[in-house]
């Protein structure tokens, strides 16, 4: 690769919330049946790029206008980034004189490497190719491997992310080829629109994304619904790791009762445990917390990440993307919660070397493009760091010395 490899923010819901966005440089499908909603989704993904700044390139074979009309079904003003030269529409004719040719798949292959030539002459952040389906039903699998290989490479290689729409199989020759391209992906993303919707109109379903290389958090399922001037949402809930069943009064030979974790229902079979606490479940850990140094003295740290708001207001970094950076800086063992214009992280180390790599890590992984630099960035975020004593009675005393922004004007860190 020839850029760094960063994660950066996708539009995609599910994917920003569980794993924080995609690679740069990676390959990811899309993969539902008609009316699932892939196009608004595709569309999310082209807009999120724009609002970075960042050119995307949406490969299509719709009808200008009617690209725009499905557009502005989720708000967004397709002709202005048009304007700026932010998304850039490419319309492509399906290959429908492909059985006519003398061989089809050397035809396709030619598909393929217009692809490649016009990404080159554009040289965008992200490419989006609603759908690719006609243009992968090649014969021999081998050479749609090769092709669509070649293909990948050299478009990562530019350090482009890409997102490729394709139809569900419905044949087992379909589903080869499908195998056959996420093989080569980072990841995909499958929407299973409901069946048992009353209308033709998609309301609801389920959106799945697996990993197929990275994205350590695993592969994760969640109900998405389709609304106007929004898009596709998802309500998503990530599971608790335990549930205690009883905690009964320490008489001896009473054991603590806990539900085993093979039992716990979740709505999903997939999801993955994240560090992310409401503020009153962190509060409730920081006391324990409290609770365990008093009495064995083991001393635990607080950091806590602020973003200025200028920051937001001049669309340079949201506490979104923060968030984001924090929780691919941190190990799944500390915990997290947002408060307004911070992010709060509860660490079980003390030591000013693993906080120094904690803050190294999250300045890499800070979203970057050609308009925001990192010195620039930088300016807009600091860090304040709490290492707990005994004038720490409680959770309140520590959430207070963290939110207060005089005594946090006093001590805090500057990452620049």
């Amino acid at each position: 690769m020839k850029q760094k490899i960063q994660i950066i923010a996708s539009g995609i819901p599910l994917v920003d919330k569980v794993w924080g966005g995609f690679y740069r440089g990676g390959t990811y499908l899309l993969i539902g049946a008609r009316k699932s909603g892939r196009t608004l989704l595709s569309l999310q993904y082209a807009m999120e790029c724009a609002k970075q700044k960042e050119v995307c390139l949406y490969f299509t074979s719709m009808r200008p206008k009617d690209l725009m009309i499905q557009a502005a079904s989720i708000d967004l003003d397709l002709q202005n980034y048009m304007n700026q030269n932010l998304i850039i529409v490419v319309r492509v004719a399906p290959p429908a004189d492909l059985y006519e040719a003398g061989n089809p798949d050397n035809f396709l292959v030619e598909y393929m490497n217009d692809i490649v030539t016009v990404v080159e002459q554009y040289q965008p952040s992200k490419i989006v190719f609603d759908e690719l389906t006609p243009f992968v039903g090649f014969n021999n699998i081998s050479i749609l491997r090769q092709s669509f290989s070649n293909t990948c490479e050299t478009i990562e290689d530019s350090g482009i992310t890409s997102l490729y729409v394709l139809g569900e199989p419905a044949a087992a020759g379909s589903q080869a080829i499908v195998d056959t391209l996420t093989s080569f992906s980072t990841g995909v993303v499958y929407l299973k629109k409901n069946e048992n919707a009353k209308t033709t109109s998609v309301q609801n379903g389920v959106m799945t994304i697996t990993p197929n290389i990275g994205h350590t958090e695993g592969q994760v399922s969640s109900t998405y619904s389709i609304e106007p001037y929004k898009g596709i949402v998802i309500d998503y809930q990530a599971p608790k790791s335990l549930e205690v069943i009883q905690y009964p009064s320490q008489v001896p030979g009473t054991e603590k009762k806990y539900k085993s974790l093979a039992d716990v229902e979740v709505p999903f079979e997939n999801y993955t445990f994240t560090s992310y606490y409401s503020e009153n479940d962190f509060r409730l850990i920081l006391n324990n917390q409290i609770a365990l140094y008093k009495s064995t003295g083991q001393v635990f740290t607080v950091m806590s990440f602020r973003l200025d708001k200028a920051a937001e207001n001049r669309g340079l970094l949201t506490i979104t993307q923060l968030q984001n950076a924090v929780r691919l800086a941190t190990d799944k063992k500390d915990k997290i919660c947002i408060l307004n214009n911070k992010v709060i992280v509860l660490i079980t180390k003390e030591d000013q070397k693993s906080i120094n790599s904690i803050i190294g890590r999250v300045k890499a992984n800070l979203p970057l493009s050609q308009a925001v630099n990192l010195t620039e960035l930088l300016q807009h975020i600091s860090v304040y760091v709490v290492k707990v004593d005994e004038k720490i009675q409680s959770a309140e005393d520590l959430l207070q010395q963290l939110t207060n922004e005089e005594t946090e004007e006093k001590n805090k860190l500057y990452f620049h």
